[in-house]
């Protein structure tokens, strides 16, 4: 058998990498949840976001980017295009011009309960129960804590 014949190596079919599941089950699941966002007028990062402020209010810039796992340049335009739509307000920390606070509007907090019936849409497009739901994110959250090990 050459090189060309060769049969792939099951360590390197798609289909056995868990990497290619999480990816391919990641935008599935955005999918599902676009829909249920542009009725919020939100996008899918815009929601991230929006769920960290709902748990905490008037966090910083820094904070919201700690929270969602991400750069706090790439965050900036989404908060800024949240603020256009006049669901948050952005300012500068009196204590430190460099820090961007960032605080819920009024319409901000409103939308929260319409956010509300999100989650139940999500459970039940996944076919699974609650408690099946639970287990597979608190592994998927050991296994983000092991990776983060690792960097």
């Amino acid at each position: 058998m050459n090189a060309d014949t060769q049969a792939p190596c099951d360590a390197l079919l798609l289909d056995n990498q868990v990497c290619f599941a999480l990816h391919s089950t990641s935008l599935l699941m955005t999918k599902v949840y676009k829909p249920l966002l542009q009725a919020l007028g939100l996008t899918y990062p815009q929601y991230l976001a929006m769920l960290v402020l709902w748990e905490q209010d008037g966090l910083t810039v820094g904070e919201i980017s700690q929270r969602l796992l991400t750069d706090p340049g790439s965050l900036t335009p989404l908060l800024k295009r949240l603020e256009s739509e006049g669901l948050l307000k952005r300012s500068r920390s009196r204590e430190d011009e460099r820090v961007v606070l960032v605080q819920l509007t009024d319409k901000g907090r409103a939308l929260q309960a319409e956010a509300q019936r999100v989650p139940q849409c999500i459970l039940q497009a996944s076919g699974h129960s609650a408690e099946q739901l639970r287990k597979l994110q608190a592994d998927l959250l050991v296994l983000r804590a092991q990776l983060q090990e690792n960097l």
